[in-house]
């Protein structure tokens, strides 16, 4: 029996290896591969208009080309235009550098006899520093990276500098939502300053914690996720909501994974800022190859005014945001694996990896039929952080745009009267360096006090 055992799960691997790294079905994706396998790059001062774009459609994500094209309701306004500049470098901390000098070695990724992927020995950094396109595991390192790439130690957006969310339907019609979010790394620190670990979510390594403030029906609205560090025992992040009715915190169900965030077109599964939130236990990638594509990832405050200071009716960042830049990636296709697959709401999650900073600089979402359902363009932003420097963070102006049911939603975390920034690590009052008012499940219960 116990051979017999054995005997199934070896065969249970070898599938799911094959099915892990097949060619992607995605015939447009395979298309703009194979065209723009051998393309060279953009000079500052190009500018990409819906009168040249095919000319440069080798630099354009799939669903953006799709947005250019006008194949759905969602497309680029006739004025559209996308302004290179210069390529920004060393944008990671020099501490989160030396852990991944010091740790990235001894990463491993292993794959269990239930299919799940487990990571071992991770302490900070980037896990799999110099990933090869000859390592069978590329793809899914790839997410990995992605899924732990650096952000600041605490984040917030609160009180004067409140994130806000905005949606539009096909009709046109635009309603607003303020959010204070507080994002902090519980575990696996690498700031100045800040411990390793921190004991206010015991066993978690990173918290992530948000509330409505308008509109008024809505206010005190609350989420928390808890993402912990053995992904075996917690395959899923732990999710929690308050409800102001109840004047309690209920627990999610795991098929909340695919449930809309506040009524947005972004999922629990989609909501960080580096473009993935689903954990890496239950995921593999396949990596199709690297490319250069565009993306606006250093740029000022016009994007914290919707609609005034977006492109219309499409809501597209306007030239005055500032230059986009051609960035190196990788392309990864990212699927839910088999044994876990079945009823998931995406076929698969085609990501864009930025080669340097491991952020997701876009993404193509696939339904379960593998047409393309929706598109999202990630702007996360150079910032300053007391401690570190100037460095890519999780600030961002960002965008879900539904092709197939033509709805929109526009995140902004200066979205605010006075288009203040998030604030970072020692800059955030004392009272939102509390983990557990805002880090932890009792924490929910000290909302309307």
């Amino acid at each position: 029996m116990k051979q017999l055992a054995w005997l199934g799960a070896l065969c249970s691997m070898l599938i799911f290896a094959t099915v892990a790294f097949a060619q992607s079905d995605l015939p447009e994706m395979q298309a703009w591969m194979a065209a723009s396998a051998n393309e060279g790059t953009l000079a500052p001062g190009t500018k990409i208009t819906t009168a040249n774009w095919q000319q440069y459609k080798q630099f354009l994500p799939v669903s953006m080309q799709a947005l250019f094209a006008g194949t759905y309701y969602w497309k680029m306004p006739a004025d559209a235009e996308i302004d290179i500049g210069p390529t920004a470098h060393n944008l990671l901390p020099t501490t989160f550098l030396a852990a991944t000098e010091k740790y990235g070695a001894q990463t491993k990724l292993v794959r269990l006899p239930n299919n799940h992927i487990e990571m071992q020995n991770y302490h900070g950094g980037v896990p799999f520093p110099n990933p090869q396109p000859s390592d069978p595991d590329m793809g899914t390192k790839l997410l990995v990276n992605l899924f732990y790439a650096y952000v600041p130690s605490i984040y917030l957006n609160a009180t004067n500098n409140t994130g806000s969310l905005w949606f539009q339907d096909r009709f046109g019609n635009i309603s607003a939502q303020t959010i204070d979010v507080v994002y902090r790394q519980s575990g696996w620190n690498t700031d100045p300053g800040f411990p390793v670990d921190l004991d206010y979510a015991p066993g978690t390594w990173y918290t992530e914690w948000s509330m409505v403030e308008t509109p008024e029906q809505s206010k005190y609205t609350a989420l928390l996720s808890l993402f912990y560090k053995d992904e075996q025992t917690h395959p899923f992040p732990d999710t929690y909501v308050f409800v102001p009715a109840l004047r309690r915190s209920l627990r999610l169900s795991v098929s909340a994974r695919c449930a809309p965030i506040y009524g947005s077109d972004w999922t629990n599964d989609d909501a960080k800022t580096i473009g993935f939130n689903g954990g890496t236990s239950l995921f593999h990638g396949t990596m199709l190859g690297g490319r250069k594509v565009i993306n606006l990832n250093d740029y000022n405050q016009d994007y914290s005014q919707f609609p005034k200071n977006w492109d219309m009716p499409l809501g597209f960042p306007k030239p005055s945001w500032g230059q986009w830049q051609v960035r190196d990636v990788w392309v990864d296709d990212v699927r839910r694996i088999p044994s876990e697959a079945a009823g998931y709401c995406y076929g698969s999650r085609m990501l864009y990896v930025d080669k340097e900073t491991y952020y997701t600089d876009w993404s193509d979402l696939y339904d379960s039929n593998m047409k393309l359902w929706k598109a999202q363009f990630w702007g996360a932003r150079i910032r300053p952080v007391p401690g570190v420097g100037r460095v890519i963070t999780n600030s961002v102006g960002a965008v879900t745009w539904d092709l197939q049911n033509a709805h929109a939603s526009y995140w902004s975390s200066a979205g605010n009267p006075a288009g203040a920034d998030p604030i970072f690590n020692t800059d955030v009052p004392k009272e939102y360096q509390d983990g557990i008012r805002y880090g932890s499940p009792s924490g929910l219960m000290q909302i309307m006090r």
